[in-house]
């Protein structure tokens, strides 16, 4: 299969490759015959996924994608380990779930850095790179990025926030041979999805959501979808087909939304007190933490050998 890929001996950045979509993207990267460079925040997470890679095919740095400083000294050191990059993937995000009324606004702020500016961020450190190599940025979105979800609000802002820089970022770099897509998840599972169903919030969510929109996808084909998407340098990448559909229909999703939440949420308060996740799996932790602490781990990028 790598033989006949584009991505055969390119360097790709994924970032928030620790665990989850990023790290089983990276592991497909590698198989279509890319060098990947995995960002994250989790060192022993990333020195796991990287170690479990083909020797030589990878290494990681643990940085906060939100820590511009830091970004560039990784950024320098992805080049000088791999040459630069012609493709990054902007995978890094948090969620939280819950009434907004009940988030700690410094949480909400959170995951709007992560998920909007964290990408904002990524596309800064390496656009260059990618003028060079006329490469391919992709910003994962998500379903959220589409229409309203109760009890998402950040998320939701998040992601539409993010779908928005990258569509704005497209349109300026076009005529320069550099690619920018947007990727439209639903969901995958992954460790933060296996967290948030033990919040009351989140599976009643699920549970009022129509199929296919309620069905939990295999992170593999997640990731593949993803790659494939890369390697045809898409606009769009919809990691599950019927997601096209949505996209068309995204004007007539908030009056639905609306009207099927009004009694959802009456039976819910009903029952008593609806609590805010916080940031939710181990990924989420260490972003809240790194975020209190003002910065990327020990203030840059450290690098796996």
């Amino acid at each position: 299969m790598s033989a006949a890929s584009p991505l055969e001996g390119r360097t790709a950045v994924v970032t928030g490759a620790a665990r989850g979509i990023g790290a089983v993207t990276a592991r497909a990267l590698v198989g279509r015959g890319a060098r990947v460079a995995l960002l994250g925040l989790e060192a022993e997470e990333l020195a796991r996924t990287a170690a479990a890679l083909p020797p030589g095919s990878a290494d990681w740095w643990a940085v906060d994608v939100c820590d511009e400083a830091a970004m560039a000294r990784t950024a320098a050191l992805v080049r000088s380990r791999f040459g630069s990059p012609s493709v990054v993937i902007a995978n890094a995000g948090v969620a939280e779930a819950g009434p907004f009324l009940e988030c700690e606004l410094r949480v909400w702020r959170r995951v709007v850095e992560v998920n909007v500016a964290g990408g904002a961020v990524t596309a800064h450190t390496f656009l260059p790179d990618l003028l060079r190599t006329r490469g391919y940025f992709l910003q994962v979105a998500s379903l959220a990025a589409l229409g309203p979800a109760p009890f998402m609000s950040a998320y939701c802002a998040s992601k539409a926030g993010a779908e928005a820089f990258a569509r704005v970022l497209r349109a300026e770099v076009a005529h320069r041979g550099v690619g920018v897509g947007v990727a439209y998840l639903s969901w995958a599972g992954t460790e933060m999805l296996r967290a948030g169903d033990t919040s009351r919030a989140l599976r009643a969510l699920r549970s009022a959501l129509p199929w296919p929109a309620s069905r939990t996808y295999p992170v593999p084909l997640v990731a593949e979808r993803l790659v494939r998407g890369v390697e045809h340098r898409s606009a769009s990448v919809h990691a599950q087909p019927w997601l096209r559909g949505v996209q068309l229909a995204r004007a007539a999703l908030p009056p639905l939304v609306t009207a099927r939440s009004r009694r959802l949420l009456r039976d819910l308060e009903r029952d008593g007190r609806i609590p805010a996740t916080g940031l939710l799996g181990a990924g989420g932790t260490a972003a809240m933490r790194d975020g209190d602490a003002g910065g990327g781990p020990a203030g840059g990028a450290r690098r796996g050998e």
